[in-house]
């Protein structure tokens, strides 16, 4: 740490724009857009404090296809550690122009929402035929059984569980099962197929995902299936996720791996273009949660969306050495 890194933080935050995005990204990461709606501003302005707050390390940026995104830095010089402290404290300081950012941003973030749910509902009766254009989904189904191998548990709970498809295809490996959804078009579809499937030990609920009514170290495995690249907060879903944990539970999640195919933000409402492995593997950390093991499955030959579907099986502590060790 020298004198200068010390003034270039300092005079990055010290602008009153710049702070306010500093408080805002406090809150969870965002596009320049979202930004620029929030603050009423102009986008080259917002573009330019962003630029010297990333300049300053205090800000990360990363591109997915045309989306630019924002977050607050994850390797931050030590020097903004009291600054860090001092947004945080300004977030809850009840201060006006703060927590009018701040009531922005959550209606940023229930818009977001708002167009998400009106997708599920258009596709709810069609969405296993939707989400089969995309990847063929019996070789992901197949994978994620292999790689929970037989072991028979007490509890699944399946978050984002759309049609209940997950519910159904763990069926003989727990004695009790829960999915929650927001969508309750989704979830009269996921009743009905459970009915069909004869599958009468698992129950579907309307929940969030972030908060839902279940015991904390109650689960011994949480399943998030293709649902995270719709999220604002990927995240704080895991961190959601790993709270239900015992102790040597397990979190599956499958995904996209990182691609450019803007078509599914334009028609099928994705927030996110995938995720790399990294990204992943640090909300396991921050939750708690020991990385166990990776699949990768390429795209079929001839798919007309080059889509490789990523398979991260993380564990509560205890027990992760031996669980490595069968996955290998």
């Amino acid at each position: 740490m020298n004198l200068d890194t010390i003034l270039n933080v300092l005079r990055a935050i010290g602008e009153e724009t710049r702070l306010r995005i500093m408080a805002l990204l406090m809150r969870g990461e965002l596009t320049v857009s979202e930004i620029t709606q929030i603050l009423g501003q102009s986008q080259p302005r917002v573009s330019r404090h962003l630029k010297i707050l990333t300049d300053a390390g205090l800000v990360d940026k990363f591109r997915e296809g045309s989306w630019m995104f924002y977050r607050i830095a994850a390797a931050a010089p030590a020097a903004t550690d009291a600054v860090f402290g001092a947004v945080k404290a300004l977030n809850a300081s009840g201060d006006r122009v703060i927590a009018r950012d701040g009531d922005r941003f959550e209606q940023s973030r229930l818009a977001r929402a708002a167009i998400a749910a009106e997708y599920f509902e258009k596709n709810a009766g069609e969405w296993d035929t939707v989400r089969s254009l995309q990847i063929e989904e019996s070789q992901v189904e197949q994978r994620m059984r292999r790689i929970l191998a037989n072991d028979r548990v007490e509890l699944f709970v399946d978050l984002g569980t759309g049609t209940g498809r997950m519910l159904t295809v763990f069926s003989d490996l727990y004695e009790s099962g829960i999915g929650f959804d927001l969508s309750r078009e989704m979830l009269a579809v996921a009743r009905d197929n459970l009915e069909r499937a004869g599958v009468a030990h698992a129950q579907v609920r309307h929940g969030d995902l972030f908060s839902l009514p279940v015991e904390t170290g109650s689960t011994d495995i949480v399943c998030i299936h293709h649902v995270l690249h719709f999220l604002a907060e990927p995240g704080a879903a895991v961190m959601e996720a790993a709270r239900l944990l015992k102790p040597g539970g397990r979190l599956i999640i499958s995904d996209f791996a990182p691609h450019e195919v803007e078509l599914l933000r334009a028609e099928h409402a994705h927030r996110r273009l995938g995720f790399p492995d990294d990204e992943v593997a640090g909300w396991c950390a921050s939750a708690g949660l020991e990385l166990a093991g990776t699949e990768t499955l390429s795209p079929r030959p001839g798919s007309k969306e080059p889509l490789t579907v990523k398979i991260w099986l993380a564990q509560a502590p205890e027990a992760v050495r031996r669980l490595n060790k069968r996955i290998a």
